[in-house]
């Protein structure tokens, strides 16, 4: 449409009517994309394919396989040899010439105290809540980092797309310049200007490029998609923190402290029941010369933690400390995500009334000024290049314009899934 506008314009209207064509133009941006993926299914994708979310569910997976063995009595030793075998003397070397030597097999079985396996299985237990919070915590950044690749990836589309559009519609006035020059209405030097601008432009849409090229990538991470491209409507961008009911306590990262302190006080306990005497119980039966008969035996072994003083104190010491650590990191923690949050909150704030402003006060401006110079220039009053320069303003206008409504929605989304209600 905007092509087939500046055409006719180049075909049959004069300079001054086409720059007023190139007016509305530039006010229109074109939004030509593909439609493959939604930001919701982008972020469906992620909790799905993303990497980082199979292993921790793998980590979940291998946490609960071992809460069976926890706790569990450790497996019988077998024993067996040879005793009281002759090396010197008149029966070296042979048996059954005395009574002493013996074959003999037994089976040992060592039975720790009831405290030490139930602070087994616990620890077991408390593994698993450390991982299912680590997969949160993972499945948490995952859409955070997808959310803000979307942003990143809608906006970079939607900039090329601008800028082509700016390009195309500023195309009449690079051909008009020279004209200009060639009727004295500018001095010979201004027709290199047209050349300076357009060649600034072009840069800037390099850089697009670029940028277009790194926010596929980065969504293409997350999602597994080899070439993604943002579609369908943006979600909400125009937030009102101040109404904004969060509550920290349910961020995974707090969360998380829950489990970490459960691991720490099993810990402890562990530590505890080394106090308590582990036992250990032994069978065995040997085998003498016939004339001698054959022995059995059985008999027990009991740990005696005589030194705790030495020994198991400070052990417990340091996992009570332990216990105390994770309780100051999660009040450190508290206050940190407190403070970020208040940071949040006013860089979102500054970010919007940026856009704001750009959209409803420079922007505007930039057109009044374009559409006077276009009349200007109409009534003989202004050139060729002050049009142009009007209209290239116009043109990084509504592309920082556009810089800002990206920023506040890479803000919206990051502050909506970090600290949302779906959490």
């Amino acid at each position: 449409m905007l092509n087939s506008i500046t055409g006719q314009a180049r075909r049959v209207a004069p300079t001054w009517v086409r720059v007023a064509l190139i007016s509305s133009a530039l006010v229109a941006a074109g939004t030509a994309r593909a439609e493959p993926l939604t930001y919701t299914q982008a972020l469906a994708l992620a909790r799905s394919d993303a990497p980082a979310v199979h292993a921790s569910a793998l980590g979940v997976e291998a946490a609960e396989a071992s809460v069976e063995a926890a706790g569990r009595l450790p497996d019988p030793r077998l024993s067996f040899g040879l005793d009281g075998f002759p090396v010197s003397g008149p029966a070296a070397g042979r048996f059954g010439e005395i009574e002493m030597t013996k074959l003999q097999i037994g089976v040992q079985q060592a039975v720790p105290s009831r405290a030490r396996r139930r602070a087994e299985r616990r620890i077991a237990e408390a593994d698993i809540g450390v991982a299912r919070a680590r997969e949160d915590i993972t499945l948490w950044d995952v859409q955070v980092a997808t959310g803000q690749a979307w942003i990143d990836l809608f906006y970079a589309e939607q900039r090329l797309v601008e800028m082509d559009d700016v390009l195309a519609a500023l195309d009449p006035l690079w051909e008009a310049a020279p004209s200009g020059v060639a009727s004295s209405a500018n001095r010979p030097a201004q027709s290199l200007s047209p050349v300076e601008l357009r060649a600034a432009l072009d840069d800037r849409r390099d850089g697009l490029r670029v940028d277009l090229a790194r926010a596929r990538a980065e969504l293409s991470r997350w999602t597994g998609d080899p070439m993604p491209s943002a579609s369908g409507s943006l979600p909400s961008i125009d937030l009102e923190p101040g109404v904004f009911d969060v509550d920290l306590a349910r961020l995974p990262a707090l969360r998380a402290y829950g489990a970490v302190q459960d691991r720490a006080e099993a810990d402890l306990d562990l530590a505890r029941a080394a106090r308590r005497p582990d036992w250990s119980f032994e069978a065995g039966y040997a085998r003498r010369d016939p004339m001698f008969g054959d022995l059995i035996s059985v008999g027990a072994s009991v740990s005696l933690p005589l030194f705790q003083g030495s020994r198991q104190a400070p052990v417990i010491a340091a996992r009570a400390a332990d216990a105390r650590r994770v309780t100051a990191e999660r009040e450190a923690a508290q206050r940190e995500w407190r403070a970020t949050l208040q940071g949040d909150l006013a860089e979102y704030d500054v970010a919007r009334t940026r856009w704001i402003r750009a959209r409803d006060v420079v922007l505007p401006n930039l057109r009044t000024r374009a559409d006077l110079e276009t009349a200007s220039y109409g009534a003989g009053r202004a050139g060729i290049m002050e049009v142009l320069d009007a209209f290239t303003a116009l043109a990084n206008g509504r592309l920082d314009a556009l810089d800002k409504e990206a920023d506040v929605a890479r803000r919206a989304v990051r502050f909506t899934l970090i600290y949302g209600q779906d959490q």
